[in-house]
């Protein structure tokens, strides 16, 4: 037979903290990429994977540059000239990362 034990706890929070819903810090640390541009740098740390293999897999692959390029409106600045950094609106890349890791990771040419 199990047993049911119930307890009434009074939990201290520490002052500066409080308890936040789940979805609300997610909503949260969302909007903190607001105005924000990564670098090729910013989103290798982000992706864990090197320049080469995201140029190959995400931003010339011909499925994903149409929706990129910010010269066709997207949110991925492609550098004209040798030199030219990369930029990407960090939240849009974000979302575009999120909704097509399954297409990213297992293309289906």
């Amino acid at each position: 037979m199990q047993q049911k034990l119930n307890l009434n706890v009074t939990v201290q929070i520490p002052e500066g903290y409080v308890i936040v819903d789940k979805f609300e810090l997610e909503e949260l640390q969302k909007s903190r990429l607001d105005g924000v541009y990564w670098s090729m740098q910013d989103l290798q740390d982000r992706i864990n994977r090197k320049q080469d293999w995201i140029k190959e897999n995400i931003l010339y692959f011909p499925k994903f540059k149409q929706e990129l390029d910010a010269s066709l409106g997207g949110f991925v600045f492609y550098p004209c000239k040798k030199g030219q950094p990369w930029s990407f609106h960090a939240k849009r890349m974000m979302k575009f990362l999120d909704e097509n890791f399954s297409d990213i990771h297992h293309p289906k040419q």
